[in-house]
């Protein structure tokens, strides 16, 4: 019996052992994970990242070589004091800096490479190449950086930087040290851009010294390079727009009506992109960042939520005729406003009574308050009139993210009933309570990417394609969301008066004295009230310049949207630069050098955040214009003939 249970005990323990090892080896398997043994050194073979080149084929954005001193803390060898100093020295850092270095790189990882000393310049790592020997644990690894072949367009081309922990837990493919699309087409393309890492797995030994390939290189692979994309934007038309805003806050945006495409994006102030390459990246996007005046990273053209002011009064005008509530000859009087209950909506002086052409031509604010009002009181309440506006409007593209493929934006605002039973009360409000939307300003608001989609749907009556940044990706297709068109709430039939009205702001109205002769442009002038709180009290100040446009009347090759800050009237700054800029996009020249040199003679920079009036409201609008040194004018002249002209 006891030589029965002694040779069942055997044959259950080699059970047991059989069991646990067909485990390992059949289904434990996977628990191996050849990036956490500490016998295989992981060297990263990383990709050429794709280039960037405008619409016609000039090349933005390239690579350059950068090196890295990489660190394995648990590698490094006995360092005395000579040989710290002797390695600080090297390095260009003291030995406050190593400890600071080392601790983060120990806090990562002891057995895990991290960078040390990133993105040194080919003279600093010739010199440390031939050193890096006497110092264990360290090693050099070679990448790309960025190199702008441009000084413009820093908003639309992005940059690269480090990634961060947070990034490296969401996205496995990073580690610590790699490279990432952080602003731009940078961001939006990321993943087509980087292309995928190789990887070599080298095996050492117990001294911790490499021997050769671990298992001759079977699990190596070779990198793949990012592929080359194509943007939208024209280099030229996007310059002379960076130009024209030189002095200057706001945003211009011209898009391609036929297609969606983004010919320029124009932010300002702006900055030169070459600014956040290389180890003075992160000092240079300090200042940037911390630069609460200007804002330079603050992308006015996608970010920035103005009231649309009279351009608005466009939409209105096909929304009330949509609606079936007024005729084109319906007349309205104006005597110097609109008045409603009490209160008055003030106008500027002009001939009366106006139908919808002179209306929109005149910038008339008693006609588009009527119209308004009979949009909203159509219906049984001015809850439903409310939603059915706001429907309407939002089919242009206000109101939302336009669903586009850029690294940032705003939404707008564009008001329905719930915003005013929010603020009111449920059916404790009417039509006057809103009238303000009437001429773009109350509750609405809009980016310049916006108001220049606006103006794409007008010129193309009735529909618009998303804007995007992408035109070509190398061995692949764009997404086919930015080749369908969104078709508006109008129907066609209505936008030809509007269209009309618009063309005659250039023959007769508000734009007059800014036509270009031999182009037909449809434009709409706007200039929008500015108020800010300045110690406690709501102050006004010179109020913003905007005008939209597009160009041809007729089958449209550009829209454009141009917001100034400060700029006073629509004709004033706005107007200027949009006609400046569809001619420059149309005939690659200037003829009109009279409003170019206005534009870039004077400075708004004095305008900014200060009141311009001590006198009640509307006796003195007009402020003083701040003229610039003939040197800085010729600086600028300068400037725009280094513009290419083809």
């Amino acid at each position: 019996m006891r030589k029965l249970l002694l040779l069942t005990t055997v044959i259950l323990v080699g059970l047991v052992f059989m069991a646990r090892l067909f485990y390992l080896q059949v289904y434990g398997g996977d628990t191996y994970n050849i990036y956490e043994d500490s016998a295989i050194r992981k060297v990263f073979n990383y990709p050429k990242r794709g280039y960037v080149y405008d619409r016609n084929g000039k090349l933005l954005v390239a690579n350059q070589p950068s090196y890295d001193v990489m660190v394995i803390p648990r590698e490094i060898g006995f360092m005395d004091s000579l040989k710290l100093n002797e390695f600080c020295k090297l390095l260009k850092i003291t030995p406050e800096d190593y400890d600071r270095k080392l601790k983060s790189a120990v806090n990562y990882s002891q057995r895990l490479p991290s960078p040390f000393v990133p993105q040194l310049s080919k003279t600093d790592y010739a010199v440390l190449q031939e050193k890096m020997r006497k110092f264990e644990g360290f090693y050099i690894q070679k990448r790309s950086l960025r190199s702008y072949q441009t000084t413009i367009g820093a908003n639309v081309l992005g940059d690269i930087g480090e990634v961060n922990r947070r990034i490296i837990n969401k996205q496995p493919y990073y580690r610590l040290g790699d490279l990432i699309g952080k602003q731009g087409i940078e961001k939006t393309y990321e993943q087509t851009l980087r292309g995928v890492k190789g990887i070599k797995f080298i095996q050492k030994d117990r001294f911790n010294k490499n021997i050769g390939p671990y298992k001759e290189g079977t699990f190596d692979t070779l990198p793949k390079p990012g592929k080359d994309v194509t943007i939208t934007i024209d280099s030229k038309l996007q310059a002379y727009g960076e130009l024209l805003m030189t002095n200057k806050r706001g945003g211009i945006v011209a898009i391609e009506p036929s297609t969606g495409e983004i010919l320029a994006m124009v932010s300002g102030p702006s900055y030169n992109p070459n600014l956040l390459v290389g180890r003075n990246r992160s000092k240079n996007f300090t200042k940037l960042y911390n630069d609460s005046i200007a804002k330079p990273l603050f992308d006015r053209g996608l970010q920035a939520m103005y009231p649309p002011g009279s351009p608005f009064k466009t939409l209105n005008a096909l929304v009330a005729l949509q609606e079936g509530v007024v005729s084109t000859e319906d007349r309205v009087s104006c005597s110097m406003g609109y008045r409603y209950g009490n209160r008055r909506m003030g106008c500027h002086a002009h001939r009366s009574p106006v139908n919808m052409n002179s209306g929109i031509y005149e910038s008339c604010n008693a006609y588009f308050a009527t119209a308004y009002r009979k949009i909203i009181d159509k219906y049984e309440s001015p809850a439903d009139g409310m939603d059915n506006w706001s429907n309407h409007i939002k089919s242009f593209g206000l109101g939302n993210y336009l669903n586009n493929d850029l690294s940032v934006g705003q939404p707008g605002k564009v008001p329905s009933a719930a915003t005013y039973n929010r603020g009111y009360g449920k059916n404790k409000w009417y039509t006057t309570f809103t009238i303000s939307n009437a001429i773009g300003q109350g509750e609405v608001l809009a980016t310049p990417i916006q108001l220049a989609n606006m103006a794409a749907a007008i010129g193309n009556r009735g529909y618009y394609y998303t804007p995007h940044i992408i035109k070509k990706i190398e061995g692949d297709s764009i997404n086919k969301e930015f080749t369908t068109p969104k078709y508006t709430t109008i129907d066609t039939k209505h936008f030809e008066p509007v269209v009309q009205g618009m063309f005659d702001v250039y023959n007769k109205g508000t734009a007059k004295t800014l036509q270009i002769k031999g182009i037909e442009i449809a434009g709409k002038t706007g200039t929008a009230e500015n108020f800010a709180i300045i110690d406690s009290v709501k102050t006004q100040l010179t109020d913003h310049s905007i005008f939209v446009a597009f160009a041809p009347k007729d089958n449209p090759k550009i829209a454009i949207a141009v917001f100034v800050e400060n700029g006073y009237f629509g004709s004033r700054f706005a107007g200027r630069m949009a006609s400046l800029m569809i001619e420059y996009y149309l005939r690659g020249e200037i003829t009109r050098t009279d409003m170019e040199n206005f534009v870039l003679r004077y400075s708004l920079e004095h305008e900014y955040d200060k009141p311009y009036s001590t006198e009640p409201f509307g006796i003195n609008r007009q402020t003083l214009l701040d003229p610039i040194d003939d040197k800085e004018f010729r600086n600028l002249l300068k400037l725009k003939a280094q513009i290419p002209k083809s």
